[in-house]
């Protein structure tokens, strides 16, 4: 009875070994250099006590309405040692009246409200708001005063926000949008962002705490 028994629990091992062999083999779920790639030249975190991850976007961008869904949907669960930061690029001068309404309206403290509503104005009711006054009346329909507005949209701290959005931008290396960069040293490449990006985030948790 013993010696069936050491026969069983052989058996049983030789057939776990090659599992336990397959799943050391297993590749990383994402890969450097075809999900991500690391940049050659890292740039320090905001915040330097929490993760860093940045979008840049820009309003006119159909991929970047189509990925805010995500977005939205990833913050309501990130860790909170994660913190998220958008940036309004202007890669050309019809980008640019967008991105001033984001700087504008993050001054304004009503970003949160308008938002998606921004977003689904120009890409599902296919509005116009490439113009100032354009884009004035769209914030005033939804009760912010014009004056207000247009004061915010051709501020100093706007027109530095914009600058600093787009020297971000070259410094990173970015090329289109979205862009999706992690702690200031990999920039996102694969169509699943947010899972690539929570794949980095472990094994940026793991590595400080090993």
């Amino acid at each position: 009875m013993l010696h069936s028994l050491r026969r069983l629990l052989l058996v049983l091992l030789a057939c776990a070994l090659p599992l336990v062999v397959a799943r050391a083999a297993d590749p990383p779920a994402f890969e450097e250099g075809r999900d991500y790639v690391r940049l050659p030249t890292p740039m320090p975190p905001a915040t330097p006590d929490k993760i860093e991850v940045i979008e840049f976007f820009s309003y006119t961008c159909p991929h970047c309405y189509d990925l805010d869904s995500t977005v939205q949907d990833w913050l309501k669960r990130k860790p909170e040692n994660v913190t998220f930061v958008r940036v309004a690029v202007a890669f050309g001068a019809s980008w640019e009246p967008s991105a001033r309404a984001y700087y504008a309206a993050e001054a304004l403290g009503v970003l949160d409200k308008l938002h998606q509503p921004l977003f689904d104005a120009i890409h599902r009711d296919k509005r116009r708001l490439g113009s100032e006054d354009e884009l004035a009346a769209f914030f005033a329909e939804h009760g912010v005063d014009r004056d207000a507005f247009r004061k915010a949209y051709q501020s100093f701290q706007t027109e530095t926000q914009l600058r600093r959005g787009n020297q971000l931008a070259q410094r990173y290396g970015v090329r289109g949008v979205p862009t999706v960069i992690v702690d200031g040293q990999y920039d996102v490449r694969s169509p699943r962002i947010f899972e690539v990006v929570d794949f980095l985030i472990a094994a940026k948790l793991a590595a400080s705490q090993g």
